[in-house]
C-alpha cells in the first residue's frame, strides 16, 4: 500500500492555495527542503497529489509561493530622510523571518520567477539606500553588502544552533584542544566563556558598521 493511500482523505473541493502555501511552509519550516515533496504535502493534507496539482504546475511554483510569503512578512523600509534607521528595521525583520524558516536562506535569492512581495522588497531597500544620496553604483555596492551581512550573519547564527555552541559554549570548549592555537584559546577564555556572552550580540555592533559602509559608498561612488 502507498504512503498516501493509508491517509484518511478530506472531502473534495477543500483546499486553495492559500491552505497549501500555508501547509507547505509548515512542512518546510518542520523538514526543510529536503524532505519537502507534493506528495509529503498532500498526505499532510489527507489529500492526492493531483488535487494539489489542480492549483499549482509543480513543485518549483509552489516554491515561489512559499518563498513569497517568506518576503511578505518582511518589513519593506519606507525610502525617506531617516534611510538608515528604515534599513535597521528591514535588516532586523529580514532575520527574523530567516531564523524562522531557516530553508528560505538557501533560496529566496534564487528564484527565477520571483513573486509579487519579492520584488516589491527589493525595490523598497534599492530606493530607501537611493535615499542615502547614492548613485546607481554605490546603490550596487550597498545592497550587495546589506544583503550578503543578513545573509551570513544568520547562516551563522542557524549553524552554531546546530552544534549547540549558542546554549552550550562552554561544554563545546571542554572538547576543544585550543594549546596550539593561543588566540583562540584567549578568546574562548575571556571573551566566550563571560557570562552572558552570545553570538547574536554582535549583530547590531555589525549592522552599524553595514550602514556606515553604505554612506561611505555613496561619497565615493
Amino acid at each position: 500500500m502507498a504512503p498516501s493511500d493509508s491517509v484518511k482523505r478530506a472531502p473534495r473541493n477543500t483546499i486553495n492555495r492559500e491552505i497549501l502555501v500555508e501547509k507547505a511552509t509548515e512542512i518546510a519550516d518542520e523538514v526543510g527542503l529536503g524532505g519537502f515533496s507534493i506528495r509529503v504535502l498532500a498526505d499532510s493534507l489527507g489529500v492526492k497529489p493531483m488535487a494539489v496539482y489542480t492549483h499549482v504546475k509543480n513543485k518549483d511554483e509552489l516554491l515561489n509561493l512559499i518563498v513569497d510569503q517568506v518576503f511578505a512578512s518582511i518589513y519593506a523600509p519606507q525610502p525617506g530622510e531617516n534611510w538608515e534607521a528604515e534599513l535597521t528595521r528591514a535588516a532586523n525583520s529580514k532575520r527574523a523571518a530567516l531564523l524562522q524558516h531557516p530553508w528560505a536562506l538557501a533560496v529566496m535569492e534564487s528564484r527565477r520567477d520571483p513573486g509579487p512581495y519579492s520584488m516589491k522588497h527589493h525595490e523598497a531597500v534599492l530606493a530607501t539606500i537611493k535615499a542615502s544620496g547614492a548613485s546607481l553604483g554605490a546603490i550596487a555596492h550597498g545592497y550587495a553588502l546589506f544583503d550578503a551581512y543578513i545573509f551570513g550573519f544568520v547562516y551563522q547564527e542557524i549553524m552554531l544552533s546546530h552544534i549547540g555552541l549558542d546554549e552550550e559554549t562552554a561544554e563545546v570548549a571542554e572538547g576543544l584542544d585550543l594549546a596550539e592555537f593561543p588566540t583562540m584559546a584567549e578568546f574562548v577564555e575571556h571573551h566566550a566563556l563571560a557570562p552572558g556572552y552570545q553570538f547574536s550580540h554582535s549583530w547590531q555592533p555589525g549592522l552599524d558598521t553595514v550602514l556606515t559602509g553604505i554612506k561611505r559608498f555613496s561619497q565615493q561612488f
